[in-house]
């Protein structure tokens, strides 16, 4: 009874505080290493320091229900101490700013934000993890002596796991989401915040559709040439053989290069983050949020190696399952009393805490179960959670923000940060150590050009810009090493809002491709040719429009057209102007091998007059294993001969002005680039106010300018009305 007694009397803080130094002496570590245990985190904030006298009266007091709340707190923790003494203490009611003991659910202040994102747990996720600095724990292996309230997390913007998931999970369940904040334990780059060896998020691959099956899978297969099996045996053998050895190598190399250290404290280092159950707001499945990160994980992840306790704003749970496997295996469901012993019955039933054993005295115990521990939990005491837009808008304290992954690095900035709208960047590098740059990704926001995606071959020195709908060109992306016309450009429009239903164009100095989409006519692609411009000219001074690269050849493909015949719908055809040829190759029937083509040559020893068609036997090539007649007839093909003149006429004009379209191109986007606008939103609060205290000083002096204006003219006027009566007398 006396042992019981002392039991009695300990606090869940006496008792954190007293297996701090017992778990590190079972640990096989130094001495050194344990003082850097509590000495190397240590935050360069003095949180002792801050000013509490503003604060309401319900942060430095309790009311009587808070005062009742931490009386039953205590008896719980009393019969869990008794009855489950080798489980660490539970973090029941720490102090708050003001030195008052609070219990941990009434620290929640559930809030729903003002802002579209913050209804979603990825925006409400994304915020905190931008908005507040990771400050790690003083001791590694027990949880934080203190828990401030959110509004102060929020005006220091700064605080451990355990703030960060108090506030991350107030947002949530003011959105609507069943969410409870875990206390736990997981592995020390959680922990650390470590995402060194992690792939970065914008670098993940979506996942893969799966393929078609063939529809001539069941074809015959006919066999081939007959093989030895025992010698592709023999082979196969030996190849696997040396890729083995080779793999091993390899694989021993970068395991000795990249693993990493073994920390002593793996399974003890306590961290706090976000359950999110199922069934709110359409949750299909429970998972964890990390709240340094903001990243969803699955309940099987490696990372989470136990959890002690959850609690919410309503009631709080401890674990009773076995966690030697982590979290693989730990059934989430509150209403199972073997798994999770709840606190406060949400019914009038007593407190089912595990059966002791029966050496001690049950009489004792039996007195304790007896009471009952039905309670309705007192509103919270931390005041509403504000957000100022400008707040909001501008998350990062120290202007940008910074996150290593693997071989890259993720740097990110507030809208209107920089002059260029840029709001994130991602660095890829060849190695580890972050020395050899291999492609650098930007992402913009508010520019008027509609940019808002930038890639960088560091390589390659190939810069691709990716466009909003909307731009004045209809640009969707342009590739570039150099905005200097036919220095190599790739192209692409939003095609459905074009006339000539135009995906894509490529253009160097000595070739230009187009490719088209959903046209009347089937065309899909057109190629053509240039010359070297002549030398003359180029030494005069004429310009581009003047001095334009002459036309050697014009290419156009079609797609099949099911209203014609095969032998009338033509699928390739061919401008040779310089030569002056005229090739076209038509669409093949299902049973054709061979596809008809007609080619028209230039007569030799004859002159080429203008507007002139010379049609004989001599320069008429033709295979014509078609079914109609009407290509054999020379009217025909006098006519046909006669319409392509024609159709050759406007390509080139077309050739023409799709050079222009370039050229006018990259003159607007050369602008554009020198003269970045950025565009402000009318629900841009905070960019808006800005605006407007930059503007109340140039408007204040504009009118003190014509005050003194007004006050010189007056005097002029008084002078020349003196004068005047002056001159009269």
């Amino acid at each position: 009874m006396e042992a019981l007694e002392e039991e009695e009397v300990q606090t869940p803080e006496d008792a954190i505080s007293l297996t701090i130094s017992d778990s590190l002496d079972n640990l096989d570590i130094s001495e050194a290493e344990k003082q850097a245990f509590f000495e190397s985190d240590e935050s360069d904030f003095d949180w002792s320091s801050i000013d509490t006298s503003h604060l309401p009266s319900s942060y430095k007091t309790n009311s009587w229900q808070e005062e009742k709340l931490l009386q039953l707190a205590d008896h719980f923790f009393r019969q869990y101490t008794h009855l489950c003494p080798d489980r660490k203490p539970l973090f029941l009611h720490p102090v708050n700013e003001c030195g008052v003991q609070k219990f941990v659910s009434t620290t929640v202040r559930p809030t729903l934000l003002p802002y579209p994102d913050m209804y979603y747990w990825s925006g409400c996720a994304s915020f905190v993890c931008d908005y507040l600095i990771m400050e790690p724990l003083k001791c590694p292996i027990t949880p934080p002596s203190s828990l401030y309230s959110p509004t102060t997390i929020l005006k220091y913007q700064r605080g451990n796991c355990f703030d960060f998931a108090v506030l991350l999970c107030s947002l949530l369940i003011g959105a609507g989401y069943d969410a409870y904040c875990v206390h736990g334990y997981a592995t020390l780059e959680m922990c650390s915040l470590d995402q060194t060896q992690e792939l970065c998020p914008r670098l993940r691959k979506p996942p893969e559709v799966p393929e078609e099956e063939d529809p001539n899978k069941y074809r015959i297969k006919y066999p081939l040439e007959p093989q030895s099996k025992f010698e592709l045996q023999q082979k196969a053998k030996e190849k696997g053989t040396e890729s083995a050895q080779e793999e091993e190598t390899e694989e021993e190399v970068v395991m000795e290069v990249e693993k990493p250290k073994r920390d002593p404290l793996h399974g003890l280092r306590v961290h706090a983050w976000v359950l999110v159950l199922s069934g709110k707001r359409k949750v299909p499945e429970t998972f964890f949020i990390n709240p340094f990160t903001g990243n969803p994980h699955s309940t099987t992840d490696e990372c989470f190696l136990g959890i002690e306790s959850i609690w919410n704003h309503r009631n709080y749970w401890v674990n009773m399952q076995d966690c030697r496997r982590g979290c693989k295996d730990l059934s989430f469901d509150l209403s199972d009393s073997f798994c999770w012993e709840i606190m406060f019955s949400e019914s009038n039933e007593a407190s089912q805490l595990p059966p002791e054993s029966p050496n001690k005295d049950t009489d004792h115990m039996q007195e304790k179960e007896e009471i009952d521990m039905s309670f309705e939990m007192p509103l919270s005491w931390v005041a509403r959670i504000k957000v100022s837009c400008r707040e909001y808008e501008n998350p990062f304290s120290q202007g940008k923000k910074v996150i290593l992954y693997d071989k890259a690095k993720l740097e990110k900035w507030a809208a209107y940060a920089n002059a260029d709208g840029l709001v994130e960047r991602l660095t890829v590098y060849a190695d580890s150590d972050c020395t050899e740059e291999l492609e650098v990704k930007e992402w913009f926001k508010h520019r008027e050009d509609l940019l808002y995606m930038r890639e960088v071959n560091k390589q390659t020195q190939l810069i691709t810009d990716h466009f909003r709908p909307g731009h004045p060109l209809l640009l969707k992306a342009h590739s570039y090493t150099s905005l200097e016309p036919e220095t190599g450009h790739t192209v692409e429009f939003y095609h459905t809002a074009r006339v000539d239903g135009l995906w894509k164009r490529f253009e160097n100095a000595t070739e230009m491709t187009e490719y088209f989409v959903g046209r009347e006519d089937f065309l899909h692609m057109r190629h053509t040719e240039f010359g070297e411009r002549e030398k003359k000219m180029e030494k005069a001074g004429g310009t581009a429009e003047a001095n334009s690269r002459p036309i050697v050849q014009i290419k156009e493909y079609f797609h099949r057209n099911p209203e014609k015949p095969a032998d009338e719908d033509i699928e390739e055809r061919i401008f040779m102007v310089i030569d002056d040829i005229i090739q076209l190759t038509y669409h093949l029937e299902l049973d054709d091998t061979i596809a008809s083509q007609v080619v028209f040559c230039r007569v030799i020893g004859r002159e080429k007059k203008e507007d002139e068609i010379f049609l004989s036997r001599e320069n008429t090539v033709k295979y014509q294993p078609w079914s109609s007649e009407k290509h054999k007839n020379m009217l025909h093909l006098y006519n046909l001969l006669w319409q392509l003149r024609a159709e050759q006429k406007d390509l080139k004009q077309q050739v023409r002005d799709s050079e222009a379209e370039m050229l006018n191109i990259l003159m607007v986007r050369e602008d554009e680039e020198a003269n970045i606008k950025l565009s402000v939103s009318i629900y841009s609060t905070a960019k808006r106010e800005q605006e407007h205290e930059a503007t109340v000083p140039e408007e204040e002096q504009k009118s003190s300018l014509e005050k003194e204006s007004q006050h010189t003219g007056g005097e002029a006027e008084s002078l020349t009305h003196g004068t005047t009566t002056t001159s009269t007398m």
